[in-house]
């Protein structure tokens, strides 16, 4: 399966990847043709910005033309694992990559299969692969609800993270979160011996990331954050509940208690949205999340649904 997902990438087509974070759309990062491949099987707007996906930490001297100390610091830290590096790019690198901008984004994903599939067919490009504006695909069935059987998938069964990387942009005296995600911005900060600073999107700009200017990751559903919990459950609605509590009688099937575990919730967010879909719920409505929690994985929950309300 790998031999042939290594073919189809040599002959410039896409195939669908597992990583620890969601499936990626994974396409050769120095075919033209290939990458614009995936911007149209996805419906993707040009100016959004590819993360090249590499298999080792000197791959970064082949896209950046410069790299910090900090960048390699954390690279050496974190990688392979959920961390993109934003780092101004090589004259060479293709501009429909970088959405026309001077920088390249960059990541080496933590899973075995994906690894292997980008050592032997080079860096790839890898948004995730759902038609745009959908939720992300964590497992490969929601690759096959998008696509159909039209895209060859490697499958790695469910990701184990469940919500995409950080994404920061590394100067030399700072560093700028484009992107929550699992790593929390103080890890960030005491590895790189940098200030860190979070940017909000300005939608008149040029993203820098993915997941910056769009919205993402929703499902037909309307989602709904809320703090407190209703007066009476409703049955057009698909609540997940995010803070400890007990049900007078059995939790009904449209209730998902998940105990403060944070990171259950993020592993299962898209699933969930797309569950919701399916079983033709009006309403998703997610009750308890703490918005002054500064944790990264809270913090890229709340990003991600915001997304998905917008």
């Amino acid at each position: 399966m790998l031999d042939q997902a290594v073919k189809r990438i040599k002959s410039g087509d896409v195939v669908a990847f597992p990583t620890e974070t969601v499936y990626g759309l994974g396409a050769d990062a120095r075919n033209r043709d290939a990458v614009d491949l995936v911007f149209r099987l996805k419906g993707r707007p040009a100016d959004n910005p590819l993360i090249v996906h590499i298999s080792e930490i000197k791959q970064l001297f082949d896209f950046a033309s410069e790299v910090p100390e900090a960048a390699l610091k954390l690279a050496e830290k974190f990688w392979p694992g959920p961390l993109t590096l934003v780092l101004p790019k090589k004259s060479e690198v293709l501009d429909i990559v970088t959405g026309g901008l001077p920088t390249v984004a960059l990541r080496m994903p933590d899973h075995p299969l994906a690894l292997d599939l980008i050592r032997e067919a080079d860096p790839l490009v890898a948004p995730s692969a759902n038609k745009s504006g959908r939720p992300s695909p964590t497992k490969p069935e929601h690759v096959e609800a998008d696509f159909g059987k039209k895209i060859m998938v490697l499958d790695g069964g469910a990701c184990k993270l469940g919500l995409e990387s950080t994404v920061i942009r590394v100067d030399q005296n700072e560093i700028t979160v484009l992107r929550p995600g699992h790593i929390d911005p103080q890890e960030i900060e005491s590895v790189a011996g940098l200030p860190v600073k979070t940017e909000k999107p300005d939608p008149s700009k040029a993203p820098e990331s993915p997941g910056m200017k769009y919205s993402h990751y929703a499902p037909d559903a309307q989602v709904e954050l809320s703090t407190d919990l209703p007066a009476k459950f409703s049955s057009d609605t698909f609540y997940l509940i995010v803070p400890k509590m007990s049900m007078d009688t059995e939790t009904p099937e449209n209730v998902i208690l998940y105990s403060n575990n944070y990171s259950k919730l993020a592993e299962e967010l898209y699933d969930r949205f797309r569950q919701a879909d399916l079983q033709e719920y009006k309403n998703v409505s997610i009750i308890g999340l703490r918005e002054a929690d500064e944790t990264g994985i809270v913090q890229a929950l709340l990003n991600r649904i915001r997304k998905a309300q917008s």
